[in-house]
């Protein structure tokens, strides 16, 4: 399948997977990535984040997002159960860099150019290759077996395996890894509309949070290019996947129940059929063990409330590639040494969960909060933003949680 041995194996051609082998192909090591699509697929998750900026130039992918079709887009508001917005949160309110104009994507498309520009780096891909368990000697990872397109199996071996299966998560699942977050077992309802309402000048591609007037879900409005917006709603399990009608008339009932939303989608035309994801978050216990390491969705899911998957992806995939190199290049492949982006990247992802955790508060409004600790707006900004990493936003997490129930950080290991 490959013409030469590979130091390094990833399994999963998403954000995270494209990004960790474009960035150690182009440091000269032998990179073969296996994806189990022929071509990307359709998928969730179309708003990113201004910092995934950082990645996206690093890869040498700004010009490109630049001169796609992509929507811009400038801002995030969010809208009460009353359905009240609160003023727009423009990222270049408190960033006038470049970055905080971002883009809202069809993942099918953007997927693709990040797996593109990873073949451009050098990486080998083989696209319709399932990996379909990670080979092991002792507890080191030395390869992967993986299905063929003839339909044959195959063992391939690398010096590393960086599992980007996404929610499959195949190791973390072989070695029982995964802790789910049971406040965050919810279940989302999508689609798409053309011909819905959307804002105006600047406004038109941002991001809306709408909850719902019983405040127990809550819909994202996403726009696309070609006049469709991306919608969804997100809420437990028990509600949207239970008794009482199909995915589409609950779809239909929870529209209704937010006025705001209703209105925005008078005389849309709803262009494709609903689909349902169970959104049940969950993290590894450990990011990276002799021979392999986890990035994107194969390490954690969160909530999709604030648009972060993709720049987890991103970011994880970036900083397992720099310590893969590190690792081949000093000769130690330990979990020590493959994890050692882990610190910054983990404490990021605390300080969004937190975030999360406020959202769902009942008796929490961030409008209030500001209101009250005005000097904190500029942490909500960066974590709106993506700016979490080693940025020192925790400081907002003291005020806060004298005005909603934040959890505790959960012991998360590098190995």
């Amino acid at each position: 399948m490959f013409p030469e041995p590979l130091d390094v194996l990833v399994a999963g051609g998403g954000p995270a997977g494209s990004t960790a082998a474009s960035l150690v192909a182009r440091r000269g090591y032998r990179v073969g990535l296996l994806e189990r699509e022929r071509r990307p697929r359709f998928k969730v998750g179309e708003s990113l984040v201004p910092h995934t900026w950082d990645t996206f130039d690093r890869l040498g992918l700004v010009g490109r997002l630049k001169r796609s079709h992509f929507q811009k887009k400038h801002s995030v508001q969010f809208f009460s159960s009353s359905g009240r917005g609160s003023a727009p949160f423009y990222f270049s309110e408190t960033d006038p860099h470049e970055r905080s104009t971002t883009w809202q994507v069809r993942r099918s498309e953007f997927d693709a150019l990040l797996l593109e520009g990873a073949e451009e780096n050098g990486v080998r891909v083989q696209r319709g290759v399932q990996v379909q368990d990670v080979l092991f000697d002792g507890d080191r990872a030395v390869g992967v077996r993986a299905r063929a397109r003839s339909g044959a199996a195959v063992e391939i071996p690398a010096r590393v395996v960086v599992d980007a299966t996404g929610r499959r998560a195949l190791i973390a699942r072989r070695l029982g890894l995964l802790v789910s977050e049971p406040y965050l077992r919810k279940v989302s309802i999508f689609s798409h509309f053309r011909g819905a309402r959307r804002d105006d000048g600047k406004d038109e591609g941002a991001t809306l949070i709408l909850r719902t007037r019983r405040g127990d879900a809550w819909f994202w409005v996403i726009p696309l290019a070609g006049d469709v917006v991306s919608v969804g709603v997100v809420g437990e399990l028990d509600r949207l996947a239970g008794p009482g009608g199909d995915a589409q008339t609950r779809f239909e009932m929870a529209i209704r129940d937010c006025p705001p939303l209703e209105e925005r989608l008078a005389g849309a035309e709803q262009v494709m059929p609903v689909r349902v994801a169970q959104d049940f978050s969950y993290c590894a216990e450990r990011i990276a063990g002799p021979g392999w390491v986890l990035v994107g969705d194969a390490f954690a899911f969160l909530d999709p409330i604030y648009s972060t998957g993709v720049l987890l992806a991103l970011r994880s995939g970036e900083g397992a590639a720099d310590s893969i190199c590190h690792g081949l290049a000093a000769g130690d492949l330990s979990g020590e040494a493959l994890g050692a982006f882990a610190g910054d990247f983990i404490a990021g992802m605390r300080a969004f969960r937190k975030m999360v955790y406020a959202f769902y508060d009942r008796d929490f409004n961030f409008a209030d909060f500001l209101k009250a600790n005005p000097e904190c707006r500029q942490g909500v900004i960066d974590i709106l933003s993506g700016n979490v990493f080693g940025s020192g936003v925790e400081s907002i997490f003291g005020p806060m949680e004298q005005m909603a129930r934040l959890p505790a950080d959960r012991s998360v290991g590098a190995v």
